[in-house]
């Protein structure tokens, strides 16, 4: 192991990664890992393939760098498990949503979301009575993408993408 970071040999190593096939790309994974490589593109391969050579070459993280990682993640897991669906929307937030070309307002509530002077028990309740059809209440209001369909889908109002502004009530807005 070298301490000059630009070694001629790493360097020509990872510019040699730029100029390879996939099947070299696989091969070179096989050779450094010790394994098969996964079945993935290119752009993908030559980034661990880099690393790899640096960490062979250079040394890979410390033994304190993997443990702090390690805490890290299981921090992370917990904090997770702790924040539920309630704790990511605060009472008082609006969810404002452009529809047909008439703007809908939905208010979050300590036990729900009021809309229209009536009480829902999700955002989702609050999409169906303004649209009349089942919705996904998150996706109605845009704080969350609708999951990627097999096939293409043909909008019939000319486009369905919400325009969304959520601010707290009460915030000068």
């Amino acid at each position: 192991m070298s301490e000059n970071k630009n070694n001629p040999t790493v360097l020509s190593q990872l510019a040699a990664l730029h100029r390879m096939s996939i099947d070299e790309l696989k091969e070179r994974w096989s050779e450094l890992y010790d394994e098969a490589p996964p079945d993935i593109g290119a752009k993908f391969l030559i980034k661990r393939l880099a690393y790899r050579i640096q960490e062979i070459y250079y040394g890979g993280l410390t033994k304190t760098d993997t443990d702090k990682i390690t805490k890290i993640n299981k921090d992370m897991e917990r904090e997770d498990k702790r924040s539920g669906k309630d704790d990511q929307i605060l009472p008082g937030t609006r969810f404002v949503r452009e529809w047909n070309g008439n703007e809908y307002v939905a208010v979050a509530r300590e036990d729900g979301f009021e809309y229209n002077g009536r009480l829902f028990s999700s955002l989702s309740a609050v999409a169906n009575e303004i649209t009349g059809t089942r919705w996904n209440g998150l996706v109605f209001f845009g704080l969350k993408k609708r999951a990627a369909r097999r096939t293409p889908v043909r909008t019939m109002n000319g486009g369905m993408s919400p325009e969304v502004a959520a601010s707290p009530c009460g915030s000068g807005e």
